[in-house]
């Protein structure tokens, strides 16, 4: 017995464990993971127990990926309401009688604080790919209003925390969904013309927009100085400008082929604010230079790919339109912050993808990997 026992192959004894992981997903997250380590080594190596700690949340990530991979998407489904209306109950909460740091009420106290908005990032690609699940087949406009008012509700919420950052996720991912559902060019074409004829005005109206005293009705008074602030950094070089302006030089500093590991000075002398969290690739790029962004990149890159073939080779609507969701919140996730960095969008929050600490996005991260695990190996198994 022992004989037949030690006849058996290593790949036999681990496939058990393996079930549902994609290959060359896997590689490409470990790739990225890699990175992540070696830039949170050097920038955060006299930051505490900063390394380790991202360490462990990487860890604790994979197993919660490994985890959801094995959830079945139809049993997925069947988590998509009660996981949405769960997140919109304590947003509500939040709301009422929410905990507040800094002028924003976003955690709740529920023995341990918690950020219920970061369950939204799941929940509501859940929801909307549930929704049209049910309705596949018989579509009507009134099914995509349906969708808009879902999704609007918890971005509503939000955005009064106020989190800019986060309800930005939550939208890309929502409307990343009503699109894949096949919502019409006709409903797309006018807001995308309107926001770039806003975006044309406010560039060309800022002296004016931006003036001391002025202020806009709809944004609060930080989103209104992130927005101006982008405009012109030096409106405010030791204030507001800052995070942007050393962000950028730490990107120019690298040059082509970087500094070298841990010869970073920005990073080291801590001109670079927030090096750890949100703004780590202006100290990833201040390293390893334009090579090793546009490698960073490239792996980015083939992680949506990947995430958006898993879509596209699914097995029910359902499955396909919450892979392609999470396919475009990698995407957010990577655009937003790599711009805000580099001086193209407004600093709104959002870390970058296994590169930032973190321990609630990485967590929401695993989870979201583990559930396009979970579609490919679906497929697979229709296959056979």
């Amino acid at each position: 017995m022992a004989t037949s026992f030690g006849k058996i192959s290593l790949r036999s004894r681990l496939a058990p464990w393996l079930v549902g992981m994609d290959g060359p997903l896997a590689f490409v997250v470990f790739v990225l993971a890699c990175a992540g380590l070696l830039v949170m080594y050097s920038s955060g190596y006299d930051h505490g127990t900063r390394f380790a700690d991202h360490a462990r949340n990487m860890l604790i990530a994979a197993v919660v990926m490994f985890v959801a991979a094995q959830i079945p998407p139809q049993r997925l489904m069947g988590l998509a309401v009660p996981l949405y209306l769960a997140g919109v109950a304590l947003l509500v909460a939040v709301a009422v009688f929410g905990v507040t740091k800094k002028g924003a009420r976003r955690w709740l106290n529920v023995g341990v604080v918690i950020q219920p908005s970061e369950i939204l990032k799941i929940a509501m690609p859940l929801m909307l790919a549930w929704w049209f699940q049910k309705r596949e087949g018989q579509l009507r406009p009134l099914d995509f209003a349906v969708a808009a008012v879902l999704l609007g509700i918890p971005v509503g919420l939000i955005m009064r925390q106020p989190d800019l950052g986060t309800a930005m996720l939550v939208l890309a991912a929502g409307l990343a969904v009503i699109f894949f559902a096949g919502v019409s060019w006709k409903l797309i074409i006018p807001p995308a013309v309107l926001g770039l004829v806003a975006v044309v005005l406010l560039v060309g109206f800022e002296p004016l927009l931006c003036a001391d005293g002025m202020r806009w009705p709809v944004l609060h008074d930080y989103q209104q100085q992130r927005i101006c602030t982008l405009l012109d950094p030096s409106r405010d070089p030791l204030g507001k400008g800052f995070h942007i302006i050393q962000g950028m030089i730490g990107i120019g500093a690298g040059g082509v082929f970087g500094v070298g590991f841990m010869h970073g000075t920005q990073t080291h002398l801590e001109f670079i604010p927030e090096r750890t969290t949100d703004f780590i690739f202006a100290a990833f790029s201040e390293e390893f230079g334009l090579v090793g962004n546009v490698l960073l990149i490239a792996g980015f890159i083939a992680l949506i790919l990947r995430a958006l073939a898993i879509a596209l080779d699914a097995s029910t609507l359902f499955s396909r339109l919450l892979a392609g969701s999470i396919a475009m919140i990698f995407f957010t996730y990577a655009f937003v912050n790599m711009g805000m960095v580099s001086g193209i969008v407004p600093v709104v929050g959002v870390p970058l993808p296994f590169i930032s600490y973190g321990g609630t996005a990485m967590v929401t991260l695993g989870f979201a990997l583990g559930i396009l695990m979970s579609v490919a190996n679906a497929r697979r198994l229709v296959q056979t």
